[in-house]
C-alpha cells in the first residue's frame, strides 16, 4: 500500500527496535508503582486537560498504567503481548510495527482531545496489536484455562462483537477508544480485507458456474428435450441419416423426419429441434 510505504519511509529514522519489550518493561513499572501506591495512578492517567494544565507527563505515563491488577492476570496479560507484539514485530520488521502501534497511540490522544475531561486507556493499544496478530495467525492456538485449546480467530470474533457492541452503546470516549484501537488494524489490512471479499465472490460464481455445468446434460432429445438426468434409463442416439448433429431419444430415433441441409430453415427447427417451453 502505497500510503504505508510512505509512512514508513519518513518513520525509518525513528522507529524503535523491540517496542514490545520496551512497552512491557512500561507495564511492569506501572504494575509496581500502582500496586505500591494506588493514588498515583490519578497522576498517571491521559486527561487531556490535565496536559493542557502542564501535566505533560500524563502523554507517556498512561502507557505505564497495567491492564489489570491481579497478579495471576496480569502475568497472562504481560506474556499474551508479548507474544503478539514480537510475532508481529518479526513479521513485520521494527519500522512497520513501530507504525502501527503509533497510529493506535496517536488515535488514542485524539480521543482523548475530543473528550479532554475524561481518563482514556493505553488498553485499546493492545487490543489492536491482539487483533493483528489474530488476523495473521488466524490458526495460533490458546490453552484456555490451561485445557482447552482455542483457535485465536474464534476469540477474535469474540473482540470484534464486543468492540461493535462498545461502540454502539458506549459513551463518546469509548466510541473514539473503539475506533482508535481497530484505525491502524484498518489501515493496514483494509485493502487485503476487501480483495479477500472479492476474491471469495469471484470464487463461489466459479463454483456455480461449475455446479452448472455438472448438472448440465450430456445427452438431449432435439425432439422431446429428454436427457439421461430426466429419463436416466433412456437410451440416445445421433441420427446417420440427418445432416448435422442431431440426437434423439429412443422413441424419436425412428419415427422422426430426417433432416436436410436443402429444407427451409423452418422445416429443419420443426424437424430437429426441441419444443419450446
Amino acid at each position: 500500500m502505497k500510503l504505508l510505504d510512505t509512512l514508513e519511509r519518513k518513520l525509518r529514522p525513528f522507529a524503535i527496535p523491540n517496542l514490545t519489550l520496551i512497552l512491557l518493561g512500561a507495564q511492569a513499572i506501572g504494575y509496581v508503582v500502582v500496586g505500591s501506591k494506588p493514588e498515583q495512578a490519578a497522576d498517571m492517567v491521559l486527561i487531556m486537560n490535565r496536559v493542557y494544565a502542564g501535566e505533560f507527563w500524563r502523554l507517556g505515563t498512561f502507557l505505564f498504567i497495567p491492564p489489570t491488577t491481579s497478579a495471576i492476570f496480569i502475568f497472562f496479560a504481560l506474556y499474551l503481548f508479548w507474544l503478539m507484539g514480537t510475532a508481529l514485530e518479526a513479521n513485520w520488521g521494527h519500522v512497520r510495527y513501530t507504525l502501527y502501534v503509533l497510529i493506535a497511540y496517536l488515535a488514542t490522544l485524539a480521543t482523548a482531545a475530543l473528550v479532554p475531561d475524561e481518563a482514556a486507556s493505553a488498553g485499546f493499544i493492545g487490543l489492536s496489536v491482539y487483533l493483528a496478530f489474530a488476523y495473521l495467525y488466524p490458526h495460533f492456538e490458546l490453552m484456555l484455562f490451561f485445557i482447552l485449546p482455542v483457535k485465536i480467530k474464534y476469540l477474535a470474533i469474540l473482540a470484534w462483537i464486543g468492540i461493535f457492541f462498545a461502540f454502539a452503546t458506549g459513551d463518546w470516549l469509548i466510541k473514539g477508544l473503539t475506533f482508535a484501537s481497530v484505525a491502524n488494524f484498518f489501515l493496514f489490512f483494509g485493502n487485503d480485507i476487501v480483495n479477500r471479499v472479492f476474491s471469495g465472490k469471484r470464487r463461489m460464481e466459479w463454483q456455480a458456474r461449475q455446479l452448472r455445468q455438472r448438472n448440465k446434460p450430456f445427452h438431449q432429445c432435439v425432439i422431446c428435450g429428454a436427457t439421461e438426468k430426466t429419463h436416466p434409463k433412456m437410451d440416445f442416439r445421433y441420427c446417420s441419416k440427418c445432416e448435422g448433429s442431431y440426437e434423439y431419444c429412443a422413441e424419436h430415433l425412428s419415427t422422426h423426419e430426417h433432416v436436410k441441409n436443402d429444407q427451409p430453415e423452418s422445416s429443419r427447427q420443426d424437424a430437429g429441434s426441441p419444443p419450446s417451453n
